[in-house]
């Protein structure tokens, strides 16, 4: 297949993710009942991220053109192993393995593995010539290079399994928000889309806030409130419970609204229902704090741009566009390199 027929198809299935399906939906509910982190507002919200900002034809045709993407291109076997920690979390690289007329030998998270195959099959019911770019595995062989996502833990067996090979490795990260205290309640309100979608587990969630000193936290916590319905499930639920009794248990001083609870960390990572927050003085303090984390932060929001950072507004941490890599590693250029 062309670069251009790639693109066609691609499109196609988006125009076919934004109408309704007995069958996905079927496989959403069969999701939600296997891993319950994957409700089927989750899946929407995943699935709606993934038409409007990944599979549209415009701007797939402006995102290769800065690639060297040619037809005659000899095609690799690219090993990926995908995370689970949101719904469809690995489709960026299963898309840009494609995009480049690769082969992808997945490796499905077992916590999510039923709807990306059906995302194949729907393509190949437009076109037969897809199949043979994809190839669904217990364990990656012969392969030529290697995208892995997962923890810190596992990066470091990533890293012995697959070091040989050129490849992508990736850790823990999550986002950061910087508020100047002066923020709109709409804005404050969009944050909690940052903080709250798939219930803070992806590395794209804000888990940290920084804040001028002497921030007044209710404007925020008002505004929060308003995602309460988060607690209906009880997995979150559980850990909110959870970590509300050990903050009382060791006497810490805490903000909460009832549905997230705010502690004063330098750590970046948070416990789920649970977000960090650090005071600075001004913009030099904080480019201070910020810097010596460039490593676990995926992206940073903010209603102004932060200098140094990639300026993301907030509310649009989880509707990351075409280019905007994890952990900031250009997969395309990765892909389209010689060997």
């Amino acid at each position: 297949m062309t670069l251009k027929e790639r693109i066609a198809v691609l499109a196609q299935l988006g125009q076919g993710l934004s109408r309704p399906d007995p069958e996905r939906t079927a496989l959403i509910k069969a999701s939600y009942r296997y891993n319950q982190w994957f409700t089927e507002e989750n899946y929407s919200a995943a699935i709606q991220a993934i038409t409007d900002r990944m599979l549209q034809q415009s701007l797939l045709e402006e995102w290769v053109r800065s690639y060297d993407i040619s037809d005659d291109m000899t095609p690799q076997v690219v090993g990926l192993v995908l995370a689970g920690n949101i719904p469809l979390v690995g489709f960026h690289d299963v898309l840009s393995t494609f995009i480049c007329g690769h082969i992808a030998q997945i490796k499905l998270s077992d916590k999510d593995k039923l709807l990306l195959p059906y995302l194949v099959d729907q393509m190949a019911e437009m076109d037969e010539r897809i199949r043979p770019y994809y190839k669904f595995v217990d364990r990656l062989a012969d392969f030529d290079r290697v995208i892995a996502t997962g923890s810190n833990n596992t990066a470091r067996y990533f890293d012995l399994y697959f070091g040989k090979y050129p490849n992508i490795i990736r850790k823990n990260r999550n986002a950061v928000a910087v508020l100047r205290g002066d923020e709109s309640k709409e804005a404050l309100h969009d944050l909690g889309k940052d903080i709250f979608t798939y219930f803070g587990l992806g590395c794209r969630n804000v888990s940290k806030i920084y804040v001028p000193e002497n921030y007044d936290f209710e404007p925020l916590l008002e505004q929060l409130h308003e995602y309460r319905k988060i607690i209906e499930l009880n997995k979150y639920k559980n850990n909110f419970d959870y970590n509300f009794t050990l903050l009382i248990l060791n006497s810490k001083k805490y903000f909460s609204n009832g549905c997230i609870l705010l502690t004063e960390s330098d750590l970046i990572q948070s416990r789920i229902a649970s977000l960090h927050f650090e005071y600075y003085k001004d913009v030099a303090d904080l480019q201070q704090k910020l810097e010596p984390h460039r490593d676990e932060i995926q992206c940073v929001v903010s209603d102004q741009p932060v200098k140094n950072w990639k300026h993301i507004p907030l509310g649009g941490a989880q509707t990351p566009g075409l280019d905007d890599y994890a952990d900031g590693v250009d997969t395309l250029a990765f892909l389209t390199e010689a060997n």
